[in-house]
């Protein structure tokens, strides 16, 4: 309790300092009272409002704050979106849901599609790396791949001179999903472990590094979201050319990076989930739309009918409980009475 800095300082580097700014300057002001008054405690509300003025800076741990990848990305957008209407005129070739027909697709918060998150995530990815805020920043030795090479061909010169394409991405990603079988929500926590090792860091994504913070990042978010995780060694199996030794590492510091905060709420997930879902109808990668057939009516009737039994009974028992004189002070209406 009497320690003005344990209960304020945020978990990011990037905070940690601007909450001791915030602390030096409330001290100052905080002698001259306890002189007056003789108190010697903080007032909560100082120590609970350090993170919320900062929120924006962390979208990986608070489902307010926007993401990084969807920011970095609007420019592109606008150009990608005036050019599409200067070429078709206006129109659009996006399937409408009529009185007749009802279009959907398979990917859903709880059950995405597998093929088409990749995509995104390496989309987002590649707007990291293209829109990154300096040129030729810092990299850290652990994910440098002229130090730490995923294969043992030569690294060129200009290895971090020239952006990855999309393709290029999505293809080293996919090749790691398929191979370890990972799941569709692995990779939106990857994505997630991304943003914070960025944020946290204090690092750019760029072409001397993203291969390797994609790696470490698959790598802890596969541990941490399947039941039965991909072993290192595993990982060794896919990339031939990598050792052990230097997996365990990559794992370790990355965690380092991130202060051991593995945790993703189920708000942060859903947010990056639409987020991603934004970002594909922006760039015309939106996902595969069918006919509602009749079976899939049939099933999607059954789930409604389930949930509505469920919460007619959770009110049904809440209508059966007693209720306090406080929870009867509520305006009732009645009928006016004309005469």
């Amino acid at each position: 309790m009497g320690s003005t800095t344990s209960c304020c300082v945020s978990s990011s580097p990037k905070l940690r300092r601007n909450a001791h700014s915030r602390l030096e300057s409330y001290h100052q002001d905080s002698e001259l009272s306890r002189e007056e008054t003789g108190c010697n405690l903080q007032h909560i509300s100082d120590r609970e409002n350090v993170d919320e003025l900062n929120m924006e800076y962390n979208p990986s741990d608070h489902p307010r704050a926007s993401t990084i990848f969807l920011s970095k990305s609007q420019n592109d957008v606008r150009e990608k979106r005036k050019s599409l209407f200067i070429n078709n005129h206006g129109t659009s070739r996006r399937k409408y849901s009529s009185c007749s027909t009802i279009f959907l697709d398979d990917n859903t918060v709880s059950q995405p599609n597998l093929k088409y998150t990749i995509k995104c995530v390496a989309l987002a990815i590649y707007y990291h790396i293209k829109n990154r805020d300096t040129d030729g920043g810092m990299l850290l030795d652990i994910f440098d791949e002229k130090l730490h090479p995923l294969s043992k061909s030569e690294v060129p010169l200009d290895y971090d001179k020239h952006d990855p394409e999309q393709k290029q991405i999505y293809r080293f990603v996919r090749t790691l999903f398929s191979a370890a079988q990972l799941t569709a929500e692995c990779a939106i926590v990857t994505l997630v472990y991304l943003e914070r090792l960025l944020t946290y860091a204090e690092i750019d994504i760029c072409p001397g590094n993203w291969k390797r913070i994609v790696l470490g990042a698959i790598l802890l978010a596969s541990k941490v979201w399947d039941d039965q995780a991909v072993w290192n060694v595993d990982y060794c199996q896919i990339l031939k050319d990598i050792t052990v030794e230097d997996m365990n590492e990559l794992e370790r510091q990355f965690l380092e990076l991130l202060q051991f905060n593995i945790n993703v709420p189920s708000s942060v997930y859903a947010k990056y989930y639409f987020d991603l879902r934004s970002l594909s109808e922006s760039n015309n990668l939106s996902f595969p739309l069918e006919p509602l057939s009749r079976d899939k009516a049939q099933k999607l009737e059954a789930i409604s009918r389930l949930c509505d039994d469920k919460y007619k009974d959770i009110r049904r028992a809440a209508r059966n409980r007693s209720a306090s004189m406080d929870n009867l002070c509520g305006i009732r209406w009645v009928p006016a009475i004309l005469s």
